[in-house]
């Protein structure tokens, strides 16, 4: 049986994952951003039909992740995320061809199968199976690569609309998936004889990924701790400009204050990969968790400091993105890290499907102020379920 040595080099496994994200994240969960408008006036569909498709397809990926945890601990990534990716195109495929509604939604139901077994996730899953607990720094490049996912497909995406009408967008798509991304992922990354996983060589506990007592709690503040970021992230993603222009912010002002977010992700990223790992996760996540509440705070207090709170909420939530993955890594190890990372991408993918609808409901009943206070006390929550994180007395705490 080869061992890691046989490995391809891990730049090559990073840069064909990153690929991967970029075009899986921006086909499926930055898509409607552009989408939406055009296909509720070509179609005379509602936006609430159309964005509640996409929350549809983040349930189904809840549904479908600890099963896709579990496949991964199993037989690798490999397998996993080319089958991930071929959901992906069908379900692409069906929207481009749907004139029904119900079948719009049935595309992005099959989407989110694809979105359970491709995003950052499974991935995650995927470099822990490959690299144990040396997984970390490749973890932290890949968000590196993630982080332009929006940058690179919000303008693809509004250009293809211009020639080939949404439809095209959908169906450009599903080809580059077929052509590119799937053989990308089959040709790059490891067989499973190469990628053989501790967790074989003790099925019964990994499996089950059995936790101890403080284990148990450990997990829990995890999901509880992704469940509010998912509200904050996706309230944030999607009533950004709502939220500041009830401060008395320009249209104008106000995508140019939500530009800073992207390069402040990527920024605090680079921190974190320059840090080389001399720090633990926990670090990492009680820096991201102070960040995001700062910012969101500032936001709420408004004081007129929206830069400089949008730089601490971008560079928060792009170390969020790191931490997610490292952080469970270092707590639980790497014989049951994609079993448990299936598992808890369950609970935050729940909250990023209700996150619009409920972020609607407060904005429309409590007001703008009101719903960015409710962001900034989901914030401090966060910040308090770190501190009892670290509280357990991690044992690799440093």
């Amino acid at each position: 049986m080869p061992d890691r040595h046989s490995l391809r080099p891990r730049y090559q496994i990073i840069s064909a994952l990153g690929v991967v994200m970029i075009f899986t994240w921006g086909s499926t969960y930055y898509l409607m951003a552009v989408l939406a408008a055009p296909i509720a006036a070509d179609t005379g569909w509602s936006l609430n039909a159309i964005t509640g498709a996409l929350s549809a397809g983040l349930l189904s990926a809840a549904l479908i992740s600890p099963a896709v945890g579990r496949m991964i601990a199993q037989w690798g990534g490999r397998p996993v995320m080319a089958l991930g990716v071929l959901a992906l195109a069908l379900g692409l495929a069906m929207l481009a061809v749907a004139q029904a509604l119900w079948l719009f939604w049935a595309g992005w139901l099959v989407l989110g199968l694809g979105m359970a077994a491709t995003l950052y996730d499974p991935a995650f899953a995927s470099l822990g199976r490959l690299y144990g607990a040396q997984a970390r720094s490749a973890i932290t490049q890949l968000t590196l690569w993630g982080g332009f996912a929006s940058t690179v497909c919000w303008p693809l995406s509004a250009l293809m609309l211009e020639f080939w009408g949404w439809r095209g967008v959908a169906l450009a798509y599903a080809g580059l998936h077929l052509g590119l991304i799937a053989p990308l992922i089959w040709l790059i990354l490891p067989r499973e004889d190469v990628a053989m996983p501790p967790a074989r060589t003790s099925p019964g506990p990994i499996a089950t990924a059995r936790l101890s007592p403080r284990e148990q709690r450990q997990y829990l503040l995890m999901a509880a701790l992704l469940v509010l970021n998912g509200l904050v992230v996706v309230n944030v993603s999607v009533w950004l400009f709502k939220l500041l222009q009830a401060q008395g912010i320009s249209v104008v002002q106000a995508v140019a204050l939500g530009a800073l977010i992207g390069p402040a992700q990527v920024g605090a990223r680079l921190i974190e990969m320059a840090a080389r790992e001399r720090h633990h996760p926990i670090w990492t996540m009680i820096a991201s968790t102070g960040a995001i509440a700062l910012g969101l705070v500032l936001l709420a207090l408004g004081w007129q400091l929206f830069a400089l709170a949008l730089i601490l909420y971008g560079g928060g939530n792009g170390l969020f993105s790191i931490a997610r993955g490292s952080l469970p890594l270092a707590l639980f190890g790497p014989e049951r890290f994609a079993v448990l990372m299936g598992r808890l991408a369950r609970p935050a993918l729940i909250a990023q499907a209700i996150a619009p609808m409920a972020g609607a409901l407060s904005i429309s009943t409590f007001g703008p102020g009101a719903t960015l206070y409710l962001l900034a006390a989901f914030g401090l929550a966060n910040v308090a379920l770190t501190a009892a994180m670290w509280r357990l007395r991690l044992p690799l705490a440093g």
